[in-house]
């Protein structure tokens, strides 16, 4: 199967599952702030064994091909941790996860598991939007003297900011599903119509300024 066809597959499955929601007229709120005419909730795809086994395998072969240099799974806290203990026992490998902050008692870890020196790390998020808990994650792993080779997700907004933070610190983004193939499956399978395709798209382009007024 092709990224192409892979892409495909994931939106439909997002899309069936409910773990994606349209909702153009009465939008969703970010902790950012932001208005979004789309939610994405990827755990609710672990509720469907078929589903799961899916896009666990498919994050597995993504690693072997575009990460193949990697000995470590590690899942961004929290969405990421299921999907990456599902990675790592596809591909037999360690797994640790990475808290958003150190823990306030105990051990004060923020990452959680045991590695060796110099593993190289792959991160697992269910999706990505501004990068910023990836950022996160991929500092804590590399005060730990671990080499991050890279971000894997689901799903991804593909918001250029995401893209220059990553490029910016030195690792790549890879993910099984973007928005632009969420919205030609969305609008293959007759999830949205052209109006509500409209304001999504327009959403896309200038999300902080985006306001269901905006669409119509």
């Amino acid at each position: 199967m092709d990224t192409r066809e892979i892409a495909s597959k994931i939106a439909k499955i997002l899309l069936e599952t409910k773990a994606v929601q349209f909702s153009p007229t009465k939008p969703y709120q970010w902790a950012s702030g932001w208005l979004s005419p789309i939610y994405c909730d990827n755990r609710v795809t672990l509720s469907y064994p078929k589903h799961r086994t899916h896009i666990r395998q498919m994050l597995a072969d993504r690693i072997a091909h575009e990460f193949s240099r990697c000995d470590l799974v590690a899942g961004v806290a929290t969405a990421g941790i299921p999907q990456g203990v599902l990675v790592a026992e596809q591909l037999g490998l360690p797994f640790v996860y990475v808290r958003s902050k150190p823990k306030e008692h105990g051990t004060r870890s923020q990452i959680e598991g045991r590695w060796e020196p110099n593993a190289r790390a792959v991160l697992i998020e269910d999706l990505i939007s501004t990068g910023g808990s990836s950022l996160q994650a991929a500092s804590a792993l590399r005060q730990e003297g671990l080499e991050v080779l890279g971000v894997l997700s689901i799903f991804d907004y593909g918001f250029p900011v995401a893209a220059a933070r990553f490029a910016d610190q030195g690792f790549r983004s890879s993910s099984l599903c973007t928005y632009a193939d969420l919205l030609a499956a969305a609008v293959e399978h007759s999830y949205l119509d052209q109006q509500s395709l409209d304001s999504l798209e327009q959403w896309r382009l200038a999300p902080a300024e985006w306001t269901p007024a905006n669409a119509y």
